[in-house]
């Protein structure tokens, strides 16, 4: 008979990592992010800009356009330039001379009007000009 080997062997266990289990829902939901809603004031780099009379030329420095009409300030010649034709236009603006920006900047004091007058081509952009500094002239 043959003889058998008698050992003691334990049963040995091994270690088995555990899986997580992760629910998910079916439609998975976008996280809201909650944000406090704050009133922000802007705050202006430039100090508020005083607003100036407007000045009204007297009968001798008044501007007077070859087609007639008589300007006095800066409304009158907002008015003008809107009515006004081209050819009228460019005989007093045209080339190197520019009359409506030197009485501008002589008669009503406005030099910065006069500069971007100067610069102004057509009668529509010195239009604008003259609009944009009439925002800065008291009602």
């Amino acid at each position: 008979m043959p003889i058998k080997k008698i050992t003691n062997k334990t049963p040995v266990t091994k270690k088995v990592a555990a899986k997580k289990v992760v629910k998910k829902s079916a439609v998975e939901k976008p996280v809201k992010k909650v944000v406090d809603k704050m009133t922000v004031k802007k705050v202006s780099k430039q100090p508020a800009l005083k607003k100036k009379k407007l000045v009204y030329a007297n009968d001798q420095t008044s501007f007077w356009v070859s087609n007639g009409q008589i300007l006095n300030s800066l409304v009158s010649l907002r008015d003008a330039l809107q009515e006004m034709e081209n050819e009228v236009y460019l005989y007093h603006a045209g080339g190197a001379h520019n009359d409506f920006a030197n009485w501008v900047a002589t008669v009503l004091n406005d030099n910065k009007c006069a500069i971007e007058l100067e610069k102004a081509k057509t009668k529509a952009s010195a239009k604008t000009v003259v609009m944009r500094h009439l925002k800065t002239y008291v009602p």
